[in-house]
C-alpha cells in the first residue's frame, strides 16, 4: 500500500531521515521501532505530509504522494495520530469526532440560511455515526464529557474514533501507548485488532512498549539513524546483532532482548 524509496529529511546538517526504504502491506498492522532520536516521527511526518522531504519518494497504491499536504492525503485515506492527543478541549467527545468528515454542508454560509434541513439531516446521521463510534471503543459513557477532561488514554481512543468518522485506509498511530495505563492500552489495542480486522485498516504503529509490539505488529521494522535497520518479526529483530547495538550501544552477542 505505501512505499518508502530512498527516503530524506535534513534539518540543516541533520540528517533525521536518512535514506529510508521500506514498504507497508495493505492489511497489515506494522510495528516501527527504534531508539530515541532514529527519525520514526519525522518519517511519520514526511509520510502523512506534515513536512516535506528533502529528497525520495512516496507512493501509496503505486501513485505519488510525495510532498501531498495532509488534507490531501485525509481525501485518500490516510491519516495519522500524534503522540500528544490533538483533542478541541471545549467540545464534547461527542461533537469532536462530528466535526471529521469534510464538506459538511453547515460549512456554507448559503446553506446556514437556506439549507437548515439538510444541515439537521447531516447532523443527526453524524451524531448517529458518533455514538457508534464511541460505543465501538467503550468510551459510550464519556460522549458528552468535554474532551480537555478526559483521560490521556480515553484521548487516545478518541483520536482513533475520528479515523471511524470517514473512510480511513491506512492509519498512522505515534505512540498510541504514550502515558497509557495497562487497561486502557488494552482497550485501544483491542480496538486497533478489530478495526485491521473487520473494517480492513492497515496500521503503522510508533511504539516503544514491545509487549504492545509483540501483541499487535508483524512485520516489525527498526529504524536507526535514520535508516531502516531490520525487518520481521519481533523475535526475529531481537534477535539482530544490529539492532541490539543500536539500542545498547554495543554488539553484545549473548544479550538478544531489546529493552522495551
Amino acid at each position: 500500500m505505501i512505499q518508502v524509496e530512498n527516503l530524506h529529511k535534513h534539518f540543516g546538517g541533520f540528517h533525521a531521515v536518512d535514506g529510508a526504504t521500506l514498504t507497508i502491506q495493505p492489511g497489515s498492522i506494522t510495528g516501527l521501532i527504534g531508539p530515541n532520536g532514529a527519525g520514526k516521527t519525522t518519517l511519520f511526518n514526511v509520510v502523512a505530509g506534515v513536512l516535506e522531504p528533502t529528497s525520495g519518494r512516496v507512493t501509496m497504491d503505486g501513485e505519488d504522494i510525495t510532498g501531498l499536504p495532509p488534507h490531501a492525503l485525509f481525501g485518500k485515506g490516510l491519516l495519522r495520530t500524534f503522540q500528544i492527543a490533538h483533542e478541541f478541549s471545549s467540545m464534547s467527545c461527542r461533537e469532536n469526532l462530528m466535526m471529521v468528515p469534510g464538506g459538511q454542508s453547515g460549512e456554507t454560509l448559503w446553506n446556514t440560511w437556506f439549507g437548515r434541513k439538510r444541515i439537521a439531516d447531516e447532523e443527526r446521521a453524524l451524531r448517529a455515526k458518533a455514538d457508534e463510534v464511541l460505543e465501538f471503543l467503550t468510551i459510550e459513557h464519556l460522549a458528552d464529557h468535554k474532551a480537555g477532561q478526559v483521560s490521556g488514554g480515553q484521548k487516545k481512543l478518541l483520536e482513533l474514533g475520528r479515523t471511524m468518522m470517514v473512510d480511513a485506509r491506512i492509519v498512522f498511530l505515534d505512540e498510541v501507548g504514550a502515558g497509557v495505563n495497562r487497561t486502557l492500552l488494552n482497550t485501544i489495542g483491542d480496538a486497533i485488532i478489530r478495526l485491521n480486522k473487520e473494517r480492513g485498516y492497515t496500521f503503522v504503529v510508533i511504539e516503544h512498549d514491545m509487549d504492545f509490539i509483540e501483541r499487535l505488529c508483524d512485520p516489525v521494522i527498526c529504524m536507526a539513524e535514520g535508516k531502516v535497520l531490520a525487518e520481521g518479526t519481533l523475535a526475529e529483530i531481537k534477535a539482530n546483532e544490529q539492532v541490539i547495538e543500536a539500542y545498547l550501544g554495543t554488539g553484545l552477542k549473548h544479550k538478544k532482548d531489546v529493552p522495551a
